[in-house]
């Protein structure tokens, strides 16, 4: 099913709206925001160069930290008598990044979240569990207005509190489940350990998103679950969540909402613009936001894009899954790696739980890393049952060194644990704990 017909669109049509919404946000920043004028008086650009948008490789880039500079409200394009909503970061690296909404930029909003939904399985009439967190952060009113847009029925449960979610998934009987791919997966094995199968439940679509993952954690919170699980893009400083959605049909790529938001994609080191199917850093411009345009926004997060038209019908732009973020990525000993990278080898090793964390830490002047991994209840119990060995705990050590060594091309130290050792997290799990 597809909600609108925008999103089968030709690609001669789509760029033309895109590039008819760039001059009228273009303008909108140039009157209306003293950065960007000043901006574009730095590099030399006037509106008038930008004639395609082959041209907006021509504008200067926004960062986070021009947000943060520019706090609370230096990059808005509105009075603040317009705005109807305000969102803004964590803040834990210093002040937040704020955002603002006008009731149009909330309008457009639901409606690009209720096509991510319907993209992933949704419909109209359906119940939607939304396990995301809710507050300054926008995931959670994010799905949740554009699933009440949509029609479905909306349980507000947020995260945490995990045997009511488990109490409320069975009794209201939800379709869809949303929320982080860690929290997911941690209310899967929390019904398996109080005797419950998760298998069982009336849910058939996660919308998962807010943290990197792995294809291989896909596979075991659909096997867990006996779900479709389709990937979500969002940020909040660009919109939140439905930027882009993947489909439950094919599952390979997330289809971007191309008549909001134009994606490029560039090298994150010389910052010149990447080709199709060459992955980089993402780069987004809004195409329709009001009250908090932004233009060429480094995103930090790392992938690739493609416009050959999908086998679910869409002809948008899709990106594939985010592998990680610049910030996140790891280098060790010149050797890049993203958790994300690990996580895809680590859970193919079946006596091994899918919870890890990275110690980064120094070895005289020499960077190491440190695996801490849970062996799974069955491994576990096996071995104090049955008496194994040390050995077999060091067996297992030495297939995860090689697995990591052969193919992320790091060797780290690795750590065994018990079940349940590693924290667990009920919104974005904590992979890289750094004590360099």
């Amino acid at each position: 099913m597809i909600l609108h017909d925008i999103e089968m669109l030709d690609r001669t049509s789509m760029r033309e709206l895109q590039f008819r919404r760039l001059k009228e946000t273009l303008e909108r920043v140039y009157h209306k925001v003293s950065f960007y004028q000043q901006q574009f008086a730095e590099a030399q650009i006037a509106l008038r160069d930008i004639q395609s948008l082959h041209d907006i490789v021509k504008l200067p880039f926004t960062k986070k930290e021009d947000l943060r500079a520019n706090y609370p409200f230096g990059l808005f394009a509105v009075e603040r008598e317009e705005l109807v909503r305000i969102h803004c970061s964590s803040g834990t690296s210093g002040k937040p990044t704020v955002v603002g909404y006008t009731q149009q930029d909330i309008e457009i909003w639901q409606e690009v979240v209720a096509r991510a939904i319907v993209t992933a399985g949704g419909r109209q009439g359906g119940c939607l569990h939304n396990a995301y967190g809710y507050g300054l952060f926008t995931g959670g009113l994010g799905l949740h207005y554009g699933s009440e847009k949509l029609g479905m029925a909306t349980v507000p449960v947020s995260g945490g509190n995990t045997l009511r979610q488990i109490m409320l998934i069975e009794d209201f009987e939800p379709t869809v489940i949303c929320g982080t791919p860690s929290y997911i997966l941690n209310i899967a094995e929390t019904m398996e350990s109080i005797g419950k199968d998760p298998r069982k439940t009336s849910l058939q679509y996660g919308i998962l998103g807010a943290e990197p993952w792995s294809e291989e954690m896909r596979k075991l919170i659909e096997k867990k679950l006996a779900i479709k699980a389709c990937d979500v893009y969002g940020l909040s400083e660009v919109l939140g969540p439905g930027i882009a959605m993947e489909c439950h049909e094919a599952q390979d790529g997330l289809h971007v909402a191309d008549d909001h938001f134009f994606i490029e994609v560039i090298d994150p080191v010389s910052l010149k613009p990447l080709k199709e199917g060459e992955e980089g850093e993402l780069i987004i411009t809004s195409l329709t936001k009001e009250a908090f345009p932004v233009i060429r926004y480094r995103t930090g997060d790392i992938a690739s894009i493609t416009t050959i038209p999908c086998k679910c019908g869409r002809t948008t732009t899709r990106m594939s899954k985010v592998k990680g973020r610049t910030d996140d990525m790891v280098i060790i000993r010149g050797v890049n790696i993203f958790p994300s990278e690990i996580e895809n080898y680590l859970l193919q090793v079946e006596e091994i739980a899918p919870h890890y964390q990275l110690y980064l830490k120094k070895e005289n002047a020499l960077d190491i890393i440190d695996l801490h991994v849970e062996v799974n209840q069955s491994f576990y119990l096996n071995r104090i049952n049955k008496n194994l060995s040390h050995s077999l705990v060091m067996n297992l050590v030495e297939k995860i060194k090689y697995l990591i060594r052969n193919y992320c091309l790091v060797a780290p130290h690795v750590t065994v644990l018990a079940p349940s050792s590693i924290p667990r997290f009920e919104g974005k799990a904590i992979r890289v704990v750094d004590h360099r």
